[in-house]
């Protein structure tokens, strides 16, 4: 074991007692000088005025919370620290964040760590000091309490969406560039011409048309009748004396719910009577948003178990039972002990990556308890089962059960013939029934309503069953591979305008009808066209694969630039490296197997090429440029 100590460190955000100091934090969004992925970036060191305990301590104490790394051997403090901040950083959440390094120096060790979202990543290294400092006293330290706050924080951000989530993970495990887009509020997949963007399930090449027809129920219902199709008998109405005349002439029980609406807001089914209906109006009409006006859907409510069928590019692809949340009584506690002992199980942390959200308590539920003559100071006896709302939802702390094995084939093909005549990615279609083993044709079986864009953890990490990895279907309908995702990049250290010209010129004149995007510290071109230059560097990079038509990249990445910013991207095709520092040399380390990295130094030039190296020497008067100019038909032959 190394011990790093520093003789002089003045203490920078240490507090009096601490003997460990964490300072000159820096986050990238992508591979950096010090990890080849986005990274928030610390100094650690260890300060005079305290001595720390041995190291052994501090292990044992963190074993307890995460066994995993008990048995483990660290160089240094900083070593262990960087570890338990690359575990406690997965947030008890799996989150795939596991990457990290400690680069020593005389004083300090810099560290670094995988991050996706800064402020989560910034909290969680504060949240692991103040554990090392509580173990250091010997004080006792709320670690449930403060995770919880950090699995909050992540929710909150805009990769905290349990879809968005789960399409950004697959994306990452599948080599599919992704990143947000901050000024449009949308993810994008994929570079230049190969990209596509979205929120969710829903996406730009998603016709805008078909994904608002879908939130006009009424409508859509009809749609779906003159397919042919199974929908319950209903009307509109616009005020609660004709939502009970509806109910009088359909016949109880109803489903009534907004017209516009999702997840289930404001929805009840199995209304039995005109009080029943009251309540269940008013629960429509407010979850209807100020700008749209009032008309409320009142139907015929069917018998059966709520079904969502799943349909990826008009194929079906899963099938989920959807269960209303419900509580096992033990004879002991009441319904709201119950409910609050469930709520705390792992299953239910409601992250992005957890099967079940917290049951919800509201006027809902304790309706439909009173419909069963139970309250939440009800004692339930051992054994007995007790729903907790009529509607089977999921965000309410309803249970999914994967369906998928048992969909007869009738109703495969009845889900990928609605699916067909919508141009939209994701349809999801929600079905009641007694079991889709039986086919819709001889049995009591009726669409209640279709989302253009439907949550995939359901599917991927259901209550109950096997997973169905929906994320790939969805990201596979447009990339076959991660390299389908991509568009050739060149990157060099030191390039000028002229140079830039140059080589953007030489490319046209071979491949004349290809769009080229090329950045360096001094400009920004498509093609020939100069545009303007953002201050922030890796925006203008941005800019230009976010560019729809877009064939190739060229990018420089000085050493101010990859020392203030990182790269945007990962890995290049060609790299070209003229007369490199130290810190330039990792842009040598970010490419693909098959890639072209050509190295001058003085005269002497290296060209490192599908696992050969050539080496020779300059000629009098013979430009770099002619020996990397020559390179770029490798990349642009496969076009």
């Amino acid at each position: 074991m190394v011990l790093q100590k520093s003789s002089e460190l003045v203490r920078i955000n240490a507090r009096r007692t601490d003997v460990f100091d964490i300072f000159n934090f820096k986050h990238y969004l992508g591979p950096n000088p010090y990890l080849d992925v986005g990274a928030l970036v610390f100094n650690f060191a260890l300060i005079d005025s305290r001595e720390p305990l041995p190291i052994e301590d501090y292990i044992a104490k963190i074993g307890d919370r995460y066994p995993n790394l008990r048995d483990q051997t660290y160089e240094s403090y900083a070593h262990l620290f960087a570890q338990v901040v690359s575990e406690a950083g997965k947030l008890d959440m799996d989150l795939h964040l596991n990457r990290w390094s400690a680069k020593p120096y005389p004083n300090l060790t810099r560290i670094s760590i995988q991050s996706l979202h800064e402020r989560t990543t910034r909290e969680v290294i504060y949240f692991v000091w103040d554990w090392f400092e509580a173990i250091t006293q010997d004080e006792d330290f709320a670690f449930d309490e403060q995770l919880v706050k950090l699995q909050d924080r992540f929710r909150a951000s805009v990769y905290g969406g349990p879809t968005v989530y789960a399409l950004l993970r697959t994306a990452y495990e599948k080599g599919i560039p992704a990143f947000y887009l901050w000024e449009e509020g949308l993810m994008q997949y994929g570079l230049g011409k190969n990209h596509v963007r979205g929120v969710a399930t829903t996406f730009n090449c998603d016709s805008h048309l078909d994904s608002e027809f879908t939130t006009r129920k009424d409508d859509c219902k009809a749609f779906l009748k003159t397919l042919g199709f199974p929908v319950p008998e209903g009307s509109i109405v616009f005020s609660e004396k004709e939502a009970l005349a509806a109910a009088r002439e359909i016949g109880y029980p109803v489903a009534v719910k907004p017209v516009v609406g999702h997840k289930g807001i404001g929805v009840t089914a199995d209304v039995q009577d005109s009080k029943e209906l009251i309540s269940a109006y008013n629960r429509s009409l407010a979850a209807i948003p100020e700008n749209q006006q009032t008309r409320i859907i009142v139907e015929k409510s069917i018998t059966g178990s709520d079904f969502r069928l799943l349909c990826v590019n008009g194929r079906f692809v899963a099938a989920t039972e959807r269960r209303p949340a419900s509580v096992v009584g033990d004879g002991h506690l009441t319904l709201a002990e119950l409910i609050r002992q469930e709520n705390r199980k792992p299953a239910r942390l409601d992250t992005p990556t957890s099967p079940m959200s917290k049951i919800q308590i509201d006027e809902a539920m304790e309706l439909y308890l009173d419909e069963q003559r139970l309250s939440l100071d009800s004692v339930i006896e051992k054994g007995r089962t007790v729903y907790l709302r009529k509607v089977a939802n999921l965000s309410a702390g309803g249970m999914s059960i994967d369906a998928t094995p048992t969909v007869h084939d009738d109703n495969i093909i009845l889900a990928q013939d609605i699916a067909q005549h919508f141009q939209l990615t994701c349809l999801g279609i929600d079905v009641i029934t007694k079991s889709l083993a039986e086919s819709w044709k001889s049995s009591n079986f009726a669409i209640l309503e279709i989302n253009a864009a439907p949550g995939v953890l359901m599917h991927l990490k259901p209550s109950v069953g096997e997973s169905v990895d929906v994320p790939s279907h969805i990201l596979e309908t447009f990339f076959e591979s991660g390299t389908d995702a991509r568009i050739p990049i060149i990157t060099f250290n030191k390039i000028s305008v002229e140079e830039l010209q140059a080589t953007i010129d030489h490319i046209l004149l071979q491949h004349s009808n290809l769009t080229i995007g090329a950045v360096c510290r001094d400009a920004v071109f498509v093609n020939r066209s100069k545009k303007v230059l953002s201050k922030d560097y890796n925006n203008n990079v941005q800019t230009l694969l976010r560019h729809p038509k877009l064939d190739l990249l060229i990018a420089e990445y000085p050493e101010e630039i990859l020392e203030e910013q990182g790269i945007f991207y990962q890995n290049s095709n060609i790299v070209v490296l003229d007369n490199p520092t130290e810190t330039e040399m990792i842009l040598a380390r970010d490419v693909f197997d098959g890639s072209t990295v050509v190295i001058r130094k003085g005269n002497d030039i290296s060209v490192r090429r599908k696992g050969l190296i050539e080496d020779y020497t300059l000629g009098e008067d013979e430009p770099f440029t002619r020996v990397y100019l020559k390179e770029t038909g490798a990349i642009l032959e496969v076009k």
